[in-house]
C-alpha cells in the first residue's frame, strides 16, 4: 500500500497494491496498520457507504460538525469520479483551497479526507458505484454544505454547471464566505 500527501498535506492519496492474473485480481483496500503507521494516529472507522450514480451526478460538498465531524476515506467500485477535498479550516494556510484527484473502478486509488475538509465528488462515468469508510455515524444536527458553485474555491468540475446533476439539498448550500460552521485550524478534532 502506497501513501502520497497531496498538495494539502493532510489529504492523503492512497494506492492499495493490486495482485492480478488472468483469472482477475486481488486487492487489499484497507489496513489500519497500515494506515495509522502512516498518519501517526488511528482512526476508528465504525461504518462503510455506498452509492450508486448516473454520469453527471455531483453530491457535495458535505461536512459534519463537531462533535460527529467525520473523516472519510473514499473509493470507486466501478465507474470513474472526480473526487474533491475542501480546506475548510479557519486560519490554515490552504484555507478554501482544494484537491482534486480522479477515484476510478480501475485506477483502484482512494482519498483520504480527514476531519475539516469538505468533501464532493461528480461521477464521469455511468453506473458509478462509490464506497466509503466514516469513523463518525450521520448527524442530521451536526450536517452542512458549501456551494459546489463557489467560484472563490476555484474547482473547476469537469463538465458545465448546467448539465451537472444536484439533489434539491445540494442546490441551496452557502458559498464559504456565507457560513460560520466551519473548522478551527490547528484543534485536534481526533483527540
Amino acid at each position: 500500500m502506497n501513501f502520497i500527501r497531496t498538495e494539502i498535506e493532510d489529504v492523503v492519496i492512497v494506492e492499495p497494491a493490486i495482485h492480478g492474473d488472468e483469472r482477475g485480481y486481488f486487492v487489499e483496500t484497507f489496513r489500519q496498520d497500515k494506515l495509522s503507521e502512516f498518519l501517526g494516529y488511528t482512526i476508528d472507522f465504525c461504518q462503510d457507504n455506498e452509492s450508486k450514480s448516473s454520469y453527471g451526478v455531483l453530491r457535495g460538498l458535505h461536512y459534519q460538525l463537531p462533535p460527529h465531524a467525520q473523516t472519510k476515506l473514499v473509493r470507486v467500485i466501478q465507474g470513474r469520479v472526480l473526487d474533491v477535498a475542501v480546506d475548510i479550516r479557519k486560519g490554515s494556510p490552504t484555507f478554501g483551497q482544494h484537491v482534486a484527484v480522479e477515484l476510478s473502478g480501475e485506477n483502484k486509488r482512494q482519498l483520504l479526507v480527514p476531519r475539516g475538509f469538505a468533501h464532493a465528488f461528480i461521477v464521469l462515468a455511468d453506473d458509478t458505484i462509490f464506497a466509503y469508510k466514516v469513523d463518525a455515524y450521520y448527524s442530521p444536527e451536526c450536517d452542512r454544505g458549501i456551494s459546489y458553485a463557489d467560484k472563490d474555491l476555484g474547482i473547476e468540475w469537469p463538465m458545465p454547471l448546467e448539465e451537472i446533476k444536484l439533489s434539491e439539498k445540494d442546490t441551496r448550500q452557502p458559498e464559504l464566505y456565507e457560513t460560520d460552521d466551519l473548522f478551527e485550524y490547528g484543534v485536534n478534532y481526533y483527540a
